[in-house]
């Protein structure tokens, strides 16, 4: 299809999504129901095929990532959102002031219409498939566009939805910059956006010719604090799953560490040791996942590259001398980093780990105050009052204390970033509050006593009120 073809047809979708959603504004709880588990049989019954593509797109792509990360993950938002549905749809009663009654107050979440969802490509399903969950517990239609890095995956869910969907329901968009251009200024009724910070700016300003909501799920560098009281050991066992799973291409893996003085040396062997018992081989190892694409590959060995020139000491915690061909790159440790190096100014989105000492906790804290606002915080101390000081001083979108990365997962748990690393939640009631307008409702029956209050004013009636209400 051409390119103007491609752009033609995302006015007309929208259009006939808008007519769609105007004939139905206000989908039962058994309609919405029944969108869901068409969502989740359409996942379940068609696994295998998603499984292969997102295989295909990344070169490799392990199966036990796909499953973890994109299938599980979905399916269990999808049980959650029918779970709660019910109660999230009931009217929630609100109080009436004395002064306003007789009357009742309520406020009823209502569907906003076409939800516009754009996705990237290190989860395309769970990133595709989580967002629109929620869109379609809340009543609404959406329009997806995927990443043009995932064409295969795009392929087998287009084909999928068309198949399960209509398409005035739920319709899957590809197609290159320019389409994910004319996509974010399209007039939707909300725009979610998962991806760079820098291409959220674009979104957000295009959005902004609409007046378009928008949530942005965006990234930045998530540090993980090793206290003095944690065992090294202990703490790289429950870090390492976050850092490995999906080869650190998640926008939620540890970024970098921060350790004990003195303390590096101990933490380089411990991660060697696991992540060896974890990936005996690295290369054509099929639970190890690839590096996305050669553009991503070569960036990451930028990476390296800067920070070894700049005095870094470089440790690759596995073997693979094949890694240009595969894109297979073992995890790799960074000692003596500093922030003049651009592995300390951008997102590393994969499996390089910087470590950073520390003389103190307050220190890491001040670190991490001095710069943008990180999408995670991960916490690994089991010293009550160290957790309680490391919160009560940091920002961050989520933290994980003694964990890494599950946050994301736990269904109830709100999820999003703050400053540069996203605006907006989505996940649970939260998410379901994302895409609905929760509509003000006063009502009052036969009695009314609003006219005691018409003027001419100076009665005793505005006098007590005033004794009542402003004193």
């Amino acid at each position: 299809m051409e390119n103007n073809q491609d752009l033609q047809r995302l006015d007309y979708l929208l259009d006939q999504q808008k007519v769609a959603f105007n004939a139905q504004p206000f989908l039962s709880y058994e309609e919405r129901i029944s969108d869901l588990n068409t969502l989740k049989n359409m996942v379940l019954d068609n696994q295998s095929a998603l499984i292969d593509a997102m295989k295909e797109d990344f070169g490799n792509r392990s199966a036990d990532d796909s499953k973890i990360g994109d299938i599980l993950t979905t399916v269990a938002g999808i049980h959650y959102a029918k779970k709660k549905l019910k109660k999230w749809m009931k009217p929630q009663r609100r109080h009436v002031g004395i002064l306003f009654q007789p009357a009742s107050a309520r406020v009823e979440y209502q569907p906003l219409g076409t939800i516009g969802i754009m996705v990237p490509w290190n989860y395309p399903l769970f990133l595709a498939l989580g967002p629109l969950t929620t869109a379609l517990a809340a009543g609404n239609r959406a329009m997806i566009k995927m990443s043009e890095f995932t064409p295969k995956t795009t392929q087998v869910l287009s084909q999928l939805c068309a198949k399960y969907f209509n398409e005035d329901k739920v319709a899957i968009i590809d197609g290159d910059a320019s389409v994910a251009a004319k996509f974010s200024s399209l007039n939707f009724d909300h725009l979610f956006f998962t991806g760079s910070t820098n291409v959220g700016k674009l979104v957000m300003r295009a959005a902004s010719e609409n007046l378009t909501p928008v949530t942005l799920e965006l990234g930045g560098k998530s540090p993980a604090i090793i206290a003095p009281d944690m065992s090294i050991k202990t703490a790289i066992a429950r870090l390492m799953l976050g850092k490995t799973l999906n080869s650190g291409q998640t926008c939620v893996a540890p970024d970098y560490i921060f350790v004990p003085r003195g303390k590096s040396g101990e933490v380089v062997e411990e991660l060697r040791a696991l992540f060896n018992q974890m990936f005996p081989t690295v290369d054509n190892n099929n639970d190890y996942t690839s590096v996305v694409n050669d553009g991503q590959y070569n960036r990451l060995m930028g990476l390296l590259q800067d920070a070894k020139e700049k005095g870094a000491k470089i440790t690759a915690l596995g073997q693979n001398p094949h890694c240009d061909k595969t894109r297979q790159l073992p995890l790799t440790a960074i000692e003596n980093v500093t922030e003049e190096m651009t592995v300390m100014q951008q997102e590393i989105f994969g499996p390089l780990l910087p470590i950073i000492e520390y003389e103190t906790v307050d220190d890491a804290i001040a670190y991490i105050q001095r710069h943008e606002r990180p999408l995670a915080l991960y916490i690994y101390s089991f010293d009550k009052q160290i957790q309680r000081h490391i919160l009560a001083n940091t920002h961050s979108g989520g933290v994980c204390i003694n964990e890494a990365a599950f946050h994301v997962a736990v269904e109830d748990l709100p999820f999003g970033g703050v400053g540069h690393s996203g605006m907006g939640n989505y996940h649970g009631v939260e998410g379901f509050k994302t895409f609905s307008h929760a509509k003000a409702i006063l009502s009052r029956g036969k009695i009314s006593l609003t006219s005691l209050l018409f003027p001419p004013y100076g009665k005793s009636l505005h006098n007590l009120v005033y004794k009542l209400f402003i004193r």
